[in-house]
């Protein structure tokens, strides 16, 4: 019976989820019982999205927005609230490189777009959502952060300094909401070989050590379900990765 399933009435958002990572996420997310908002930038990527989880007898819905644009952001939460009844589930994916090199010679307008998808994207897409989740009285905000925040890689520095900002938000928010039963995680991927927001030289399992999991979208999934199901006075605060690789 669908009331069996783990996320039977809950509602969830995935930005960034006409492909990879977040599709995958939306698909095991329905196949959970959720209803799904799926948001981007390309509405026939998304709606491809929604194709899927129907055929796999689940709702969702594609909403086209930019995270970089505070007032997309706002209509696309709207949306999803007044289709499917509220929010209970925010995962914040959308991000991506905007080029690489070395801080001496980066474009400052490479660097700025660098930080506005990855952090201020994050940010509005959490702020937005937080009267929703409020609302419900309690719910999840799961980051797709990146190893890369943590520990740096040449010459993503614009990108490590964006995710290492959004890991800083996602404990920022988890002090914040705590009160309100609201628990916010990180989730990190590590590489993921049909994930397209790095470049192709650094998806390479020869870049990586011998012994990192180069993965799928599909792989990222239990990780993503294990956090949409744990209790809202969970873990919170926390950083949850699939890499191997010794930091």
């Amino acid at each position: 019976m669908d009331q069996d399933k783990p996320l039977f009435g809950k509602v969830a958002l995935i930005t960034g989820a006409g492909s990879n990572i977040g599709r995958g996420i939306a698909l095991g997310y329905a196949e959970a019982g959720a209803m799904v908002g799926c948001a981007g930038r390309t509405l026939s990527t998304l709606e491809e999205t929604v194709e899927l989880i129907g055929a796999v007898g689940g709702r969702g819905l594609a909403v086209q927005a930019d995270v970089t644009h505070i007032d997309q952001v706002e209509r696309m939460i709207e949306v999803t609230v007044e289709t499917f009844g509220g929010l209970d589930i925010l995962v914040v994916n959308a991000g991506g490189l905007r080029g690489q090199g070395a801080i001496e010679t980066y474009s400052h307008e490479l660097w700025l777009a660098t930080i506005d998808v990855n952090l201020n994207g994050a940010f509005y897409c959490a702020q937005k959502a937080i009267p929703h989740l409020k609302a419900r009285g309690g719910g999840k905000i799961i980051t797709i952060g990146s190893g890369i925040g943590h520990m740096g890689t040449f010459p993503l520095a614009a990108y490590a300094c964006a995710k290492a900002g959004l890991w800083m938000l996602t404990r920022m928010l988890a002090k914040e909401l705590m009160p309100y039963h609201i628990a916010v995680n990180e989730l990190i991927p590590g590489p993921v070989h049909k994930e397209t927001r790095l470049p192709k030289n650094l998806l390479n399992p020869e870049t990586w050590s011998d012994n990192e999991w180069i993965k799928s979208p599909e792989d990222v999934v239990p990780l993503a379900l294990f956090l949409a199901t744990q209790p809202d006075s969970g873990p919170t605060g926390q950083s949850f990765s699939l890499m191997r690789r010794e930091t």
